[in-house]
Parts: C-alpha cells; sequence; structure tokens
C-alpha cells in the first residue's frame, strides 16, 4: 500500500524532533457548493530539527513514532520568508523621534485652513 504524501506548512517547532504542520485542502460544501477550506494539524518527525515556522513542507505517512506522531518530514519545498534576513536592531534610531507630533501639527494647519475658508465663504454671502 502506498503512503500518503501531503504539503503543509510548519506552524510550531517548539518541541524537540517535531514540527506542526498545518495541512488546507479545498472541499465543495455539500448543499451550497461553495468551495471552502479544511485544514488539520499533524505532528511529523524532524530528525535534525533544521524546519522552521513558515516553512511549506512534503510530509509522509510512517509508522507510529509516539502516541500523535505517524508522520516524518521528506523535504522543504519552500523556506520561510524570515529565514534568511537577518535582524535589524537599529530600528528606533533609523525613526525619526517627532513624527507623530509632526503629523498632529500638519492635521492642525489642515484643519485651521478649512475653517478660514468656511469663515470666508459665510462673510461674502
Amino acid at each position: 500500500m502506498p503512503k500518503r504524501i501531503l504539503t503543509g506548512v510548519v506552524t510550531s517547532d517548539k518541541t524537540d524532533k517535531t514540527v506542526t504542520v498545518k495541512v488546507e485542502r479545498r472541499v465543495k460544501h455539500p448543499l451550497y457548493g461553495k468551495i471552502i477550506k479544511r485544514s488539520k494539524k499533524y505532528h511529523a518527525h524532524d530528525e535534525s530539527n533544521e524546519y522552521v515556522v513558515g516553512d511549506t513542507v512534503r510530509i509522509e505517512e510512517t509508522r507510529p513514532i509516539s502516541k500523535t506522531k505517524t508522520w516524518a518530514v521528506l523535504d522543504r519545498l519552500r523556506a520561510s520568508k524570515g529565514s534568511e534576513v537577518e535582524a535589524n536592531l537599529d530600528v528606533k534610531e533609523s525613526q525619526p523621534t517627532g513624527a507623530p507630533e509632526e503629523k498632529k501639527e500638519a492635521a492642525r494647519k489642515a484643519a485651521t485652513k478649512t475653517t478660514e475658508a468656511e469663515a470666508e465663504t459665510a462673510d461674502a454671502e
């Protein structure tokens, strides 16, 4: 009997040698006929702890490894977006300190201009 192979996204890698994979499938609603998404989470064996949250992986059905783990990760189809980017620790220095205050001041000036224009049109009448 062939082993089932599913494709999903890693949602958790907190446990040792195990990843949680969310597999989504599209089914037609039995009454209304609309295509809807159904999802299920599987615990898959990851021997070297190499897969991280956000990776798209293929998992294969195997013999029971533990109480809840009967799947093993075959390979990575697509890496997560955040895996290759280094964290920038100088975020506070790059942002201007008075940005919110400048926005408030610009909003006040715009409101003042509109009230002046309304006053002029009322005087003309």
